[in-house]
């Protein structure tokens, strides 16, 4: 989707000299923070995304991604629902109160079947839902949406 080496032909096609900026290049891949407290689940993902071409930043709760949030800028958010210090609709909260994380969309990973729990997450501000176990070309399919 979003290779390094895609956009670079890409802006080799609109007349920019081969020494572009790796830098500038890199600003171009969108960056996703993946907030998954089971390291299987979250290098899983980790490798899907990066395979997609995106950037993935981690983070094993939610207090740790709230952290990122606030330091970096992402532009996207893949959030579980049950992970220790602060779960993935506290999460989901504290960064829709943000001015400078208000908008980012978030995608809510979870094995949790509960109507009640997905409607909390939506209401929280969740942008989509997934449930565990997953196909990869419904991650993928729902991020592209989701950065649309």
């Amino acid at each position: 989707m979003f290779s390094v080496f895609g956009i670079a032909l890409a802006l080799l096609d609109q007349g920019l000299k081969t020494s572009v900026d790796i830098k500038r290049i890199r600003e171009m891949v969108p960056k996703i923070l993946v907030a998954e407290d089971s390291v299987n689940v979250r290098k899983l993902l980790c490798v899907v995304l990066q395979g997609a071409g995106y950037e993935v930043m981690e983070a094993g709760d939610g207090q740790e991604a709230l952290d990122n949030i606030s330091r970096f800028t992402y532009d996207m958010l893949i959030t579980d629902l049950n992970m220790p210090r602060l779960d993935g609709i506290g999460l989901i909260r504290k960064v829709r109160k943000s001015v400078r994380s208000r908008f980012l969309p978030i995608i809510m990973l979870t094995g949790e079947v509960q109507n009640e729990k997905q409607v909390e997450a939506m209401v929280a501000g969740a942008s989509e839902w997934l449930a565990k176990p997953f196909k990869v070309d419904q991650l993928l399919a729902k991020v592209h949406t989701a950065l649309a």
